[in-house]
């Protein structure tokens, strides 16, 4: 892709903050979030105040790079060599993100949960659970179901032509969104409405493996018990599908999760 011609440190925003809003995108080692690793990120932050700054990285995942991986991105294991591992610049990160909502493409799914995966790593619990989150492709595939190189020529008729390069790929979401904003009445420029818009399901785990039913009850999202409590299945029905899921690569996040339900289970149980 050609840079995107908005100039991001003078353009306009139709965003209307209260707090910070951090635009990430990250390019890993696959796209299994409870094993594979970040080898870049970049982050575009908009502050309430106006101003605005990207920081880009690449990041050593001290991991070999699948072929398959680097012909879509780009980088191969000689790139990241001598880069930083994510827990030498988890603390800067972490501090960088501070106070800040969460934005990106795709980024619910995958790119938050990969992300909170490393803090994990780096023994930092990044709280997600007070930021509010906008999938720009949620707000695309409610309104016209394609892919962020569709996005981008839809919406600014441009044309990408360098995707999976995290700074150009996270300066075309944002400028898609602001795009959004422009074209759709029915949404909202501020960061509380777009969270709401963009999260389809009522996930308890950022992976969507544990999901809250009509009840607010936590009941599984996959595998042979489909719908049905996580609690009971853990402390009742089949105590060993906790230690299955444990011993699993399951994420970090989903893991830490399943086990305050079990407690909680427990805990109710002697009551």
């Amino acid at each position: 892709m050609n840079q995107p011609e908005l100039n991001f440190t003078t353009a306009p925003t139709k965003l209307k903050l209260t707090k910070p809003i951090a635009f990430f995108d990250l390019e890993t080692t696959g796209v299994n979030v409870g094993v594979d690793r970040i080898v870049e990120i970049s982050i575009l932050k908009l502050d309430s105040n106006g101003e605005r700054d990207v920081k880009t990285m690449r990041i050593n995942p001290m991991m070999p790079i699948p072929a398959e991986s680097s012909a879509i991105h780009g980088i191969y294991d000689k790139d990241v060599q001598d880069k930083p591992t994510f827990e030498q610049v988890a603390h800067e990160l972490n501090k960088y993100l501070a106070h800040c909502d969460l934005a990106g493409y795709n980024n619910i799914r995958f790119d938050v949960p990969l992300l909170v995966e490393e803090f994990l790593r780096a023994d930092i619990d990044f709280d997600f659970t007070s930021r509010r989150l906008v999938d720009v492709q949620n707000i695309f595939h409610k309104m016209e179901k394609r892919t962020l190189e569709a996005a981008y020529k839809f919406y600014c008729d441009k044309t990408l032509e360098n995707a999976h390069s995290a700074e150009a790929d996270i300066l075309a979401t944002w400028e898609v969104l602001e795009a959004q904003l422009e074209k759709y009445e029915v949404l909202e420029p501020n960061v509380e409405f777009l969270h709401d818009f963009c999260n389809i399901n009522d996930n308890a785990d950022l992976a969507g493996r544990i999901v809250f039913d009509k009840n607010k009850t936590e009941v599984f999202n996959f595998g042979k018990y489909k719908g049905r409590p996580v609690a009971d299945i853990f402390n009742r029905v089949d105590p060993s599908y906790y230690k299955w899921m444990m011993d699993g690569d399951f994420p970090r996040s989903t893991k830490k999760i399943i086990t305050a339900i079990k407690l909680s289970g427990l805990n109710t149980a002697k009551k």
